[in-house]
């Protein structure tokens, strides 16, 4: 006789089971838990609480994953988006000088809008009228973005005084530690090892212990004080163009990240019915209230994460699995210690504060992220020369808006020059001018 909850998650009709609900929740949370290491080192850079940017994290990716779980009833993790938190950083804070409350609360205000379009049809208007390659090409340009700040952290590159950057000094401790993890992660992936990047920042870590770059006081605490963090968006913002910029990019990022994973778990985990994914608007509004609840504990954009796919792999099929690793982000919050000596930085002697910890992490998720190039039509030079400036725009700039701008500009210009000015959606055309009248008025 089926229990109450089996009934709930509907067991019977997907073929699910305890253990494999278990099993799948578990290798999830291990394939995306360097989010917790990760998001504090990088959100810290912007003047946040370390520690407590670690607590929103975990009960931000317990709060979405748990609507997920209950309300769209998917074993979809969700957790702060990579890409998101780059742009959070260094393309509003420190490009922009806004202080990082009130970066907090364009997050919160995207996160607004995004909950209105889950429910309407304004988004699939939007969708429809961004082209698929220039969805690909953000994903691509990100993926170059995090993996050059990687490359940075980790002390390889180094800035260049007569031009952009040069190779660091691979003598120091900090920067061979880095190089070790790489290869040591790079060789878990390689074999397959589940929650390949997980394990590569720990032994890194040990690494860094052994070798005396990483101090570490104790494993398990209480867990740190949301205190810094907590409801300190500024409620009130000055709403002029920066803001306005960073709303927009904050939810398109986010509209569309969510859209990709959704559709690729989708059809991965056969999902789809006639085309359509069942319950999709309780899954964006889960990944929109996340973001909404991130913003006020005192994180950077949630979203669903594309590393759901390995638990699925490994035999989730219900809303269970993501309330396994749900659980597990809340239990992470008590290793406080370890997750500040994994996430803090290194001071070296000529003041440069490296993370070779996490730096490999993000190499890697670069790594891992462009791997999207092969869908390009690269013989089509209406879609590749645009997709090619938005990708080499994003790290080439230091900023993803101007990587975005580079496409949605180019893309219209170079199809209407080569008479197929068709083939484009005429909202697309408002983007771009909404572009370059921003542009025009900085």
């Amino acid at each position: 006789m089926k229990s109450r909850l089996e009934r709930f998650f509907d067991f019977e009709s997907r073929g699910a089971r305890w253990r494999d609900e278990a099993i799948g929740g578990a290798t999830t949370f291990l394939t995306m838990s360097y989010i917790i290491f990760v998001q504090p080192a990088l959100l810290a850079q912007a003047g946040m609480d370390f520690g407590a940017v670690m607590t929103a994290t975990c009960l931000s990716a317990a709060f979405a994953t748990v609507i997920m779980a209950v309300w769209a009833n998917y074993p979809i993790v969700l957790a702060p988006g990579m890409g998101e938190n780059f742009y959070f950083v260094f393309g509003v804070v420190l490009a922009t000088g806004m202080i990082w409350t009130e970066a907090m609360a364009a997050v919160f205000y995207a996160g607004i809008i995004f909950v209105l379009l889950s429910f309407s049809r304004v988004r699939k208007i939007i969708l429809d009228a961004i082209p698929d390659v220039l969805k690909t090409a953000i994903g691509i340009g990100i993926g170059l973005f995090i993996a050059l700040m990687g490359f940075q952290n980790a002390g390889l590159v180094v800035k260049n005084p007569g031009g952009l950057i040069q190779l660091g000094d691979l003598s120091q401790a900090p920067v061979l530690l880095s190089i070790g993890g790489l290869l040591l992660t790079a060789m878990f992936l390689a074999r397959r090892i589940p929650g390949a990047i997980f394990w590569g920042i720990l032994a890194t870590a040990i690494g860094g212990v052994l070798l005396r770059v990483v101090h570490l006081d104790g494993f398990v605490s209480l867990p740190p004080s949301l205190g810094p963090t907590f409801a300190r968006l500024d409620w009130t913002p000055t709403i002029d163009t920066a803001f306005l910029t960073a709303v927009f990019v904050f939810l398109f990022l986010d509209l569309f990240d969510t859209t990709g994973t959704l559709a690729g778990l989708g059809k991965r985990a056969g999902y789809f019915k006639e085309g359509r994914l069942p319950r999709a608007q309780r899954a964006f509004a889960a990944d929109a209230l996340g973001t909404v609840g991130g913003a006020v504990l005192g994180t950077s954009t949630v979203t669903a994460y594309i590393e759901s796919a390995a638990g699925i792999v490994a035999g989730a099929k219900t809303g269970v699995a993501a309330l396994v690793a749900a659980a597990l982000f809340l239990l992470s919050m008590f290793f406080a210690p370890l997750v500040r000596a994994i996430g803090s930085g290194v001071v070296t002697a000529e003041g440069v504060t490296l993370y070779p910890i996490t730096a490999p992490a993000l190499i890697i998720v670069g790594a891992l992220m462009i791997q999207l190039v092969r869908d390009i039509r690269w013989d089509d030079p209406t879609e590749s020369i645009p997709a090619f400036l938005v990708a080499i725009g994003m790290p080439i700039t230091y900023s993803i808006t101007d990587g975005l701008a580079f496409g949605f500009i180019s893309y219209p210009l170079v199809k209407l020059a080569s008479g197929r000015g068709r083939e484009i959606h005429p909202a697309l055309y408002i983007i771009a001018v909404l572009f370059i009248v921003r542009y025009l008025l900085t």
